[in-house]
């Protein structure tokens, strides 16, 4: 839950810091400006809160870690991807998307902090308790930052806790351990495909038995 809190308040403010021009630039997201994955960031706030109100009487089925499924990578076809841009352009001015990520993104926050983290939930077909689903957002979020401020240099990295809570979870995904002379954010940029790896580690990567990149769904 902690983790969960940090990570979503570091992406939240790093959206608020980020100035009106740099809207306008590319996100780490194929295909999105800041100003897409800003929107996104809306969408998902508002799937962490109809989540956390859809209670399950069922056992688990998912947890932090089978909660995401392997996907292919995108291709601008889906339709709920095609929609983003224009529901993002709609907002016409950086300051009404930041107050809308403000108002739901406070919501989602304090509905998480207010939760019972061993309820159960259901969300996309699956059971989780609480919280799982919001250990499984620690990735989100903090994959999110960094698509963020992918071109953006002057801006904060996510927290140093929540990157090493990132990469653990990646690697449970992944089923091995990203090499240690990879940081944190290294491992989540390559091992999503967010970043190409420089050819000394791409012959270290050739060692592990994962097939990369890993695009989460």
């Amino acid at each position: 839950m902690d983790l969960f809190s940090r990570s979503w308040t570091a992406l939240r403010t790093a959206v608020a810091e980020t100035p009106d021009e740099d809207y306008e630039r590319p996100s780490g997201c194929t295909g999105w400006l800041v100003r897409d994955l800003v929107c996104h960031l809306v969408i998902d706030a508002q799937d962490v809160l109809i989540t956390l109100v859809t209670p399950a009487e069922t056992e688990p089925t998912a947890d932090a870690v089978t909660y995401w499924d392997l996907v292919e990578p995108p291709t601008g076809e889906d339709p709920l991807d095609a929609l983003i841009p224009r529901l993002a352009a709609a907002y016409v001015e950086p300051r009404l998307l930041k107050f809308h990520l403000d108002d739901v993104g406070s919501a989602a926050g304090r509905a998480a902090g207010l939760a019972d983290p061993d309820a159960r939930v259901s969300t996309q077909d699956k059971v989780l308790t609480v919280g799982d689903y919001l250990s499984a957002y620690v990735l989100e979020w903090t994959l999110h930052h960094l698509d963020l401020i992918a071109h953006l240099p002057s801006a904060a990295v996510p927290p140093a806790e929540t990157l090493a809570a990132a990469r653990a979870a990646l690697e449970k995904i992944a089923g091995t351990p990203f090499p240690a002379s990879f940081s944190d954010k290294n491992a989540l940029l390559v091992g999503t495909g967010s970043r190409t790896p420089t050819g000394t580690e791409t012959a270290t990567l050739s060692e592990i038995p994962a097939k990369l990149p890993l695009i989460l769904g």
